[in-house]
């Protein structure tokens, strides 16, 4: 079995890109179960799968990641990988599809885990706004603060990768990826078409298809009034070029093949190395 991919809500669990796209394990009210039922539930999913890599909004309720860290301890296993990145709810969707995707590939679990932290760097996750006044994710000035009282404005933000606002007008426009991407529209209760014709279009995206609004958005934004997007590489074969071209080490505590300075799973990083005494 291809090591799982979990999320903490039924719609951060995005359809399937293509046929070849794992599905992913819904930890729905994760928080609210009884402890020995999500003990148990969490346990067989380990077992059957042989590690679990589960993706976590910042903007859940704390009690969530509280919940997975206790079944964490209580099965003392490095098999269960907890990944939170500073990501926006649609955004960090998208990563976790794109993780389902390559569990379909011959990448070994710490490979796949690590991989999110590479791929973080080519998503490109924003929203249209109809108020920054309680935005504290990204950057606000006074002047966009009180801008955002003025009846009818709407703002584009950019959270990640890097943070942008503009107050949208004839010339506003976000620095948008370099390369091919495709876009994902969740509409909240914001009205208007500037991500679709005119965002879209001055980022030359591949293709556009409309998701539910995550429930977490409005949260995540600091308003309900917005239209959440996000630009992403889509195409398995890219997708599994990249994290195959990284250099890969082995964890020296738990033996796994990883990508980057530290392992998911266990959380070790490498060991510094001795200085050689007969040195100089």
């Amino acid at each position: 079995m291809p090591t799982a991919i979990a999320v903490t809500s039924a719609d951060l669990a995005l359809p399937p890109q293509d046929e070849r796209t794992v599905p992913a394990i819904v930890l729905q009210d994760l928080d609210r179960q009884p402890l020995d039922r999500a003990l148990s539930a969490l346990q067989a999913i380990v077992e059957s799968h042989g590690h679990l890599v589960v993706v976590c909004s910042q903007a859940a309720d704390p009690a969530v990641e509280r919940r997975l860290h206790t079944l964490r301890s209580l099965l003392e296993s490095d098999r269960i990988a907890l990944f939170r990145p500073e990501l926006p709810p649609l955004g960090l969707a998208v990563l976790a599809r794109q993780l389902r995707q390559l569990a379909s590939c011959d990448l070994g679990p710490g490979v796949l885990a690590s991989a999110g932290r590479l791929l973080t760097h080519y998503i490109h996750a924003g929203a249209l706004l109809g108020s920054v006044a309680k935005l504290d994710r990204v950057p606000v000035g006074l002047k966009s603060h009180a801008k955002s009282w003025v009846p009818g404005s709407h703002f584009g933000v950019l959270a990640h990768p890097e943070p942008q606002l503009v107050r949208i007008g004839p010339e506003a426009a976000l620095t948008g990826p370099e390369f091919g991407t495709r876009m994902l529209v969740a509409r909240g209760q914001l009205q208007s078409d500037w991500v679709t014709d005119t965002l879209a279009k001055s980022w030359n995206v591949q293709g556009l298809r409309e998701v539910p609004l995550p429930a977490e958005s409005a949260r995540w934004w600091g308003t309900g009034r917005l239209i959440e997007f996000c630009a992403h590489l889509s195409d398995l074969s890219v997708l599994y070029q990249l994290v195959t071209s990284v250099r890969r080490s082995t964890c020296h505590w738990c033996g796994i093949d990883v990508i980057g300075d530290r392992c998911v799973f266990c959380s070790a990083t490498p060991p510094v190395p001795v200085p050689d005494a007969r040195a100089g």
